[in-house]
């Protein structure tokens, strides 16, 4: 596939199921670059980042955000392979722009669950145009990979809640349905999940309910996520804290505004294109 050609077929996948598997989306230099990329986002992790699990996990979760301008290995991935075209055709959008990136490790043997949660209620835009990407640049199991619950993309909005404690900091309690307890009875669920190896992608709607187990001894599970936005987000400035949090953005773009912003470049059409 070119960088102007997607299948519709997977168009099609993405936009009922709201999250697909795109086999080889990154070539092996790529995943080569995102390897060299994490393991130095690891080796000095930004003032963003965050450690996901408890201190008696035998294993380490940890997450940073934001980083593709001080790290040339994430910022080459981001502006020069096929996923801003790609997440184009997903999204059915005429342009792409960069949300923020978002690098997520678990160490060998690492028991800290991701709970099920959806996306965009952390976030501070609004827009059905949107999709995000999950590289994992290791072998990724069947038991230990992204996995979701298919349309649940299409709403509604749950309540988002503290991993750790589960206290919804967001918005206010009751402003929101809870979401369901997926886990209490899988097989009411349409429960989509791969596994996964290197140069493999997930591609899915910030609204898809979704969740990960941890990791086997002996494995790592080193992902980089992207996250990107189409033609009707807007910027939506939340009283509280997002995750990422902007600082200073609401003062620089007003509510409802397309997110025409240096921090979320323009990445489809490339220049030239």
């Amino acid at each position: 596939m070119n960088d102007a050609a997607i299948d519709e077929e997977l168009v099609a996948s993405f936009q009922r199921d709201g999250a697909v598997l795109v086999r080889g989306a990154l070539t092996v230099d790529e995943i080569a670059d995102l390897r060299a990329g994490i393991d130095a986002n690891l080796a000095a992790p930004s003032p963003r980042a965050k450690i996901a699990s408890t201190r008696d996990d035998p294993g380490l979760f940890i997450e940073d955000f934001c980083n593709w301008r001080e790290n040339p290995h994430y910022r080459r991935v981001v502006l020069e392979s096929r996923l801003a075209p790609l997440a184009a055709g997903l999204m059915r959008s005429r342009t792409v722009r960069l949300y923020h990136d978002h690098m997520l490790t678990k160490e060998s043997g690492t028991r800290q669950a991701t709970p099920w949660h959806q996306d965009q209620p952390y976030y501070n835009i609004d827009g059905r145009q949107n999709v995000s990407f999950w590289i994992p640049v290791d072998p990724v199991s069947r038991a230990a990979t992204l996995e979701f619950v298919a349309g649940t993309h299409r709403g509604p909005w749950l309540m988002p809640r503290s991993f750790k404690d589960r206290e919804a900091r967001w918005f206010p309690e009751g402003s929101l349905a809870d979401l369901p307890d997926v886990e209490a009875d899988r097989d009411a669920h349409p429960i989509l999940g791969w596994e996964l190896e290197p140069g493999d992608a997930v591609a899915f709607h910030m609204l898809t309910l979704h969740a990960a187990r941890g990791v086997e001894a002996g494995r790592r599970r080193r992902v980089f996520s992207v996250r990107f936005m189409g033609d009707d987000v807007t910027h939506a400035p939340r009283p509280w804290d997002t995750s990422p949090d902007f600082p200073g953005l609401a003062d620089e773009l007003p509510a409802g505004a397309p997110m025409a912003h240096p921090l979320f470049p323009l990445v489809w059409p490339r220049s030239g294109s």
